[in-house]
């Protein structure tokens, strides 16, 4: 009976997709201007290691949005996320903890001291392990300030990296993937590519073999996260990418797995690679 019902759910999402097969390409005409002063690119020549699986051409999920959405990105005072930055940088001045400190009180000025950390996310810390932005603000905050780690998704945790990730804005997404951190390549590479769930899907199902095409009222993007933490319109408010890597996973009526787990940080690190060249645009807005 199991059997039965997989199947059957398999034919009824290959029919969805054969019903909107219809593609309906990014958006070309189309320049995101921040503020009326900073562009920033929304195509890049595809990674050679992708090895053609996007064509010759990256896009950000920008392009894929309707025309109001795009607008709201374009301008920082209509940009609802900026309330989630505004509050990260107010947390980056205040002590915390036993030893009293700030993050400000080691790093100084965010706009010197975060400038391009956000770009080069997840790698390879000096102990050999993958990690992302968040253990690197968890750890600061556990061993310099004595402060309690901040959970994952967080609301916390999603307004500091969103005030750290702005200060890369326009850089280039240039996450490495060799040396050291080519086996955590390697491993989320073969998660975007493994099936899951009851609905037997994978990352580069929709992404990768159907991006531009209409599933239902979602226009399916490259499936990029140069802009983490973002605005979610459909949830109404700050979204990480792990928080979307769980709605993916449960939508493909799977088990996924936790926020911040290994599996999850190897597949940002392979995702991430995959818009390497297109902006940084943290914070985001998106559906």
């Amino acid at each position: 009976m199991k059997l039965q019902h997989t199947v059957k759910a398999v034919a009824v999402l290959a029919a969805t997709l054969a019903l909107t097969a219809a593609h309906a390409d990014p958006v070309q005409d189309d320049q995101l201007l921040i503020n009326g002063e900073e562009e920033l690119a929304t195509q890049a020549p595809a990674p050679d290691h992708l090895e053609g699986a996007l064509g010759d051409t990256v896009y950000s999920g920008w392009l894929f949005r309707d025309t109001d959405t795009r607008a709201m990105q374009k301008d920082d005072f209509d940009n609802p996320m900026f309330l989630f930055v505004d509050a990260g940088l107010e947390t980056w001045s205040t002590p915390e903890g036993t030893a009293d400190k700030s993050c400000a009180d080691c790093h100084n000025d965010i706009e010197e001291s975060m400038k391009g950390v956000r770009a080069q996310m997840p790698k390879v810390n000096d102990k050999g392990e993958l990690w992302a932005l968040e253990n690197y603000v968890n750890d600061c905050r556990t061993n310099r300030m004595g402060a309690e780690a901040w959970g994952w998704n967080s609301q916390e945790m999603k307004n500091m990296t969103a005030a750290i990730g702005l200060q890369s804005r326009g850089m280039p997404v240039a996450v490495k993937i060799d040396g050291e951190a080519a086996p955590f390549w390697e491993k989320g590479k073969e998660m975007y590519y493994t099936r899951f769930g009851q609905l037997e899907m994978s990352c580069a199902n929709c992404h990768e073999d159907n991006f531009g095409k209409n599933i239902r009222s979602d226009h399916l993007s490259q499936g990029q996260i140069n802009g983490f933490p973002l605005y979610r319109l459909k949830d109404q408010g700050a979204v990480s990418m792990h928080q979307r890597f769980v709605g993916c996973v449960r939508d493909t009526r799977g088990v996924p797995f936790e926020a911040g787990s290994q599996e999850f940080r190897e597949l940002e690190l392979y995702v991430a690679s995959r818009g390497n060249g297109l902006a940084v645009e943290t914070p985001a807005v998106r559906h």
